[in-house]
């Protein structure tokens, strides 16, 4: 079942805990008004476990470059708690990122199916 998370107006979201992982499903803009509050309640959540993280940016209308920062910040803590964070996204945020050429690094999945096969291969 998933949990409504508390985000910003402009950012909504849900949270679905699995055995080994959290499904974090985002709609709406990722951008400098909605990227200190992403990472305070995202950030808690990692903590928190399961370790292994998938967001899901698939209905992300908008992502800047505080939201790229806090994409990288948060697999980061992932990596650092023995996770992994992987993000599903669509030809926007995929744009984004590769103009900053990040799209390796954050693990960009074209659907949620790949990225639990990428978890279960790990």
């Amino acid at each position: 079942m998933a949990e409504t998370l508390n985000l910003t107006v402009s950012l909504r979201g849900t949270r679905e805990v699995r055995s080994n992982y959290q499904l974090f499903r985002l709609t709406g803009l990722l951008d400098a008004f909605s990227e200190p509050t992403f990472r305070k309640v995202l950030g808690k959540y990692v903590e928190e476990g399961p370790k292994h993280i998938i967001l899901d940016l698939s209905q992300i209308d908008f992502v800047d470059s505080s939201g790229i920062g806090a994409l990288v910040h948060l697999k980061k803590q992932a990596e650092t708690n023995g996770g992994t964070s992987q993000i599903v996204t669509n030809a926007r945020v995929t744009q984004t990122v590769k103009t900053v050429n990040l799209e390796q690094y954050l693990g960009l999945r074209p659907t949620v199916e790949a990225a639990l096969e990428n978890i279960q291969a790990s």
